[in-house]
């Protein structure tokens, strides 16, 4: 292919690192027997994801199913705790690839209450007054569309408000799940898989896309 593929990032392990046993270990601590994982998760986050409750229902409800005495400083110290950090040379390489003139979106299950603490940092560490959004030409989350991935109309959302095709474009993500959704619908992928990074791993996969 002679055409420069479009570029479909997923944002948690891929741009950012995340460990989801802290977020476990931290309601743990709290008294909470809650489970959590990249391939399954309660409807409660699902509800959150898809913008079906607001932040404040969100923590009555980790109280109510999970019987915590906690206050909102500490339930979102906890839910937090997941989030680690985003890489210089990862921000780097995509500014690289969007002045080459790659166009670039995010596809994230996220909510608000991470896409908030995600932003204050990049804000204080590089500058971002739009925190992710400063980095990409166009970002989707879950919470604002309500829909979430591994569904395809949310693949599709992104890829008509791109006006993007979806065999002229690369999806980048480290979740098996989404990766066959994003395949069946004809995307290209990049399974971001331990320890792959990005910077390691997409050049070689741009390569062989124009292959």
């Amino acid at each position: 292919m002679n055409k420069l593929p479009h570029l479909l990032f997923d944002f948690g392990g891929v741009i950012i690192n995340i460990d989801y046993n802290r977020t476990l270990e931290a309601m743990r601590q709290l008294g909470s027997g809650i489970e959590f994982t990249q391939a399954a998760q309660a409807e409660l986050f699902d509800q959150l994801e898809t913008g079906q409750i607001s932040a404040a229902q969100f923590r009555d409800g980790l109280r109510a199913h999970y019987g915590l005495q906690a206050t909102d400083a500490q339930l979102d110290e906890a839910w937090h705790a997941m989030l680690l950090d985003v890489p210089a040379e990862r921000l780097a390489l995509i500014a690289g690839l969007r002045a080459q003139g790659y166009q670039t979106a995010l596809l994230s299950n996220t909510n608000h209450l991470h896409i908030s603490e995600i932003n204050r940092r990049l804000k204080a560490q590089y500058g971002l007054e739009n925190g992710i959004a400063d980095c990409l030409d166009r970002v989707f989350y879950s919470q604002e569309v309500g829909l979430r991935k591994p569904g395809e109309e949310i693949f599709r959302h992104a890829l008509r408000e791109m006006n993007w095709k979806a065999e002229e474009t690369l999806f980048i993500e480290d979740s098996p799940q989404h990766i066959a959704t994003a395949r069946r619908l004809g995307l290209h992928t990049l399974f971001l898989t331990p320890p792959l990074t990005l910077q390691d791993a997409l050049p070689a996969a741009i390569r062989a896309f124009s292959a």
